[in-house]
């Protein structure tokens, strides 16, 4: 695997308004499951770039449903680097199964994704997170940091200097 720290990089993601109230919480990817999450794994999934963050908000949808964009400040000791995606060189043969159609498999078949497996391989490598293409901005990159191996070298800050984001669900009752 190749590994990579991040210090004082940025990134953002857009947010269902009614869940801005928690930009730090990986609850519903734990609820779910995602790509490189299995169920009751907490991640929060960022992008590096701005569009990045819409378009995988927006998914394949024409149209852009209403969204909060939260930016970040990651400094993370170590994440797996996948954005040159598999090579056998540096990467173990699963690897090559990352961009699997893991909702298909999880939701429709019930079989277990093999990117969950890659998740924790890189989890049990020391990794707090994995850098990745995107599928929905080529050129674009994500990031999955898994909350539950933060240390206190690591930080996950949202950058929200005027306290704009709502702090409780009461904006939506």
């Amino acid at each position: 695997m190749i590994f990579t720290a991040l210090d004082a990089v940025v990134a953002y993601r857009m947010h269902t308004p009614k869940w801005a109230v928690s930009p730090l919480s990986g609850a519903g990817a734990a609820t779910h499951g995602g790509r490189l999450n299995r169920i009751g794994l907490e991640a929060l999934y960022v992008a590096l770039e701005t569009e990045t963050a819409i378009k995988e908000y927006q998914q394949v949808s024409s149209l852009l449903p209403p969204g909060t964009l939260v930016s970040y400040c990651i400094k993370l000791t170590r994440v797996a680097d996948f954005r040159g995606c598999f090579d056998a060189e540096h990467w173990p043969a699963l690897w090559n199964d990352f961009f699997c159609d893991w909702r298909k498999l999880w939701f429709n078949q019930r079989v277990e994704p093999p990117s969950w497996v890659i998740a924790d391989e890189a989890i049990a490598e020391g990794s707090q997170g994995i850098l990745f293409p995107s599928v929905t901005n080529p050129g674009g990159s994500n990031l999955v940091v898994f909350l539950s191996t933060l240390t206190t070298a690591d930080s996950l800050v949202v950058f929200d200097p005027n306290q704009a984001l709502p702090k409780d669900q009461s904006s939506w009752l």
